[in-house]
């Protein structure tokens, strides 16, 4: 069966579940802080580790002490389980990281 995106509805209340995490357009996004560029670095090698094992990717942006997402499931071209199974593995992992 092929993956449909959510309804608003449906991403406002899993919003409501990730603290951090919104809705940008047709994806959602989060911004983490962390200490220093190797804490941030080492996140983005964990989230892409994360996103190989569950064949689904996000764009990532590394900056000094900072990584965004912003996912979507782009053959939908909207939000689906997926894209919030994907941020809750993230939410899982994040705080190891130092990340806030």
């Amino acid at each position: 069966m092929p993956t449909q995106p959510l309804s608003q509805k449906e991403i406002e209340d899993r919003l409501r579940e990730l603290p951090g995490w919104s809705l940008d357009g047709d994806r959602i996004t989060r911004t983490y802080r962390l200490a220093d560029h190797f804490a941030a670095t080492a996140l983005v090698v964990h989230v892409a580790s994360i996103q190989q094992e569950l064949d689904h990717h996000s764009d990532l942006t590394l900056g000094y002490n900072s990584v965004a997402l912003s996912v979507n499931t782009h053959t939908v071209g909207g939000v689906t389980d997926k894209d919030f199974t994907l941020a809750d593995r993230v939410e899982a992992v994040a705080p190891g990281h130092g990340a806030r």
